[in-house]
């Protein structure tokens, strides 16, 4: 994540999350690794840090941001069915490198901002970045790749970066740097989104999943048993009482690891 060159001012760009269990509003992870990232490229290149937030200032997850090392977040006031996009792309004109999380977390976010604000600045885009350095007036990064690959690409600044959520950082929470950092509101003319009132916003429910025992059989096996008609195995229980018959489903169970109780 080092990195020297002309840099000299930094703007990241952080989203309000939702805990995966309790569906609590908290910081988002990759707009908290883009953070992290700054940071480090801040203080390596003596660079100013921006952080900024559109959306609700009251929005308590904010003090999160100021835990893992915000001095300071400006927030550009919006409601649901603004368009964010230009009066982001006005506040970070001018940003020598723009970080972003890859995606919100709150289940359907698109992803497309990072996209929207590179087109509107002008400025190119690496996405799904996991490491970010900068030298000699270009931003180059690693990429993240399907199946493990990785790949490096290299962008001249201005630069739109969007981080992956596997990025090789570490944010640490201090509650010592909340009570020192500050949230501070601008208020900003907001442009209503023109598809907003076609949008259905619902919570998202996480479907059940099967469990089903790990096939052991050779491919060979598999194979023939295609074409011919063969018993699976098992057994059916008819006699016994209630708990017996629960006994032979929870040995078939841990027989196959599908609980480990």
């Amino acid at each position: 994540m080092n990195g020297t060159g002309t840099l000299k001012r930094i703007a990241v760009l952080v989203s309000v999350g939702s805990h995966p269990v309790s569906g609590a509003a908290r910081f988002s992870r990759n707009d908290a690794a883009a953070l992290e990232i700054a940071r480090t490229l801040a203080k390596t290149c003596q660079a100013a840090l921006d952080v900024v937030h559109a959306g609700d200032p009251s929005n308590p997850a904010l003090t999160d941001y100021l835990a893992l090392g915000a001095e300071r977040i400006d927030v550009l006031a919006c409601s649901d069915g603004d368009d964010a996009v230009p009066a982001l792309a006005k506040r970070v004109q001018g940003c020598d490198l723009v970080l972003t999380g890859t995606r919100a977390e709150g289940a359907y976010d698109t992803g497309m901002l990072p996209y929207r604000l590179a087109a509107a600045l002008g400025y190119p885009l690496i996405g799904s970045a996991v490491d970010v350095s900068v030298d000699n007036g270009r931003a180059a990064a690693r990429q993240f790749l399907p199946k493990g690959l990785r790949r490096r690409v290299d962008a001249a600044l201005p630069a739109v970066v969007a981080v992956h959520p596997l990025a090789n950082a570490a944010p640490r929470y201090a509650y010592a740097r909340l009570r020192a950092g500050s949230i501070v509101t601008n208020p900003t003319a907001m442009q209503k989104d023109s598809e907003a009132a076609q949008w259905s916003v619902a919570r998202a429910e996480r479907k059940p999943v099967k469990l089903a025992a790990a096939e052991k059989r050779s491919g060979h096996a598999r194979m023939l048993s295609a074409t011919t008609t063969e018993s699976r195995g098992g057994s059916v229980v008819i006699d016994g009482s209630s708990v017996e018959k629960a006994q032979v489903i929870l040995a078939y169970l841990r027989e196959h690891q599908l609980i480990d109780y």
